[in-house]
């Protein structure tokens, strides 16, 4: 497992998340970070990571489409480092997910 995983938490009817769905998987992969989908809609894995938003965004209000967050221990007592919200291109998310890591 990685150090840092994204939590991509978006919604089945959001035209950006959907867009966004093309490449964001693949630039976390590319970049040695693990990534989790949380489709509002799949009640099970939002469950499980609803904790990690609710940190960030205690009444959800703010929250971009889709909201990205950069989080390490995400099973236990995580951190969260940084998030990136609504859509780019895939160049511009690359760069801002990056910028949210630690320097090593």
């Amino acid at each position: 497992m990685a150090p840092f995983t994204v939590l991509k938490f978006s919604s089945e009817d959001c035209g950006t998340c959907h867009r966004m769905g093309n490449y964001d998987a693949k630039v976390a992969e590319e970049l040695g970070l693990d990534f989790v989908s949380v489709m509002l809609q799949d009640t099970e894995t939002y469950r499980r990571y609803r904790r990690v938003l609710l940190a960030q965004y205690p009444t959800k209000e703010g929250m971009g489409w889709p909201t990205y967050l950069v989080v390490s221990d995400v099973e236990s007592d995580f951190v969260i480092h940084g998030e990136v919200k609504g859509g780019m291109p895939k160049g511009d998310f690359r760069e801002r997910i990056q910028a949210t890591l630690p320097a090593a």
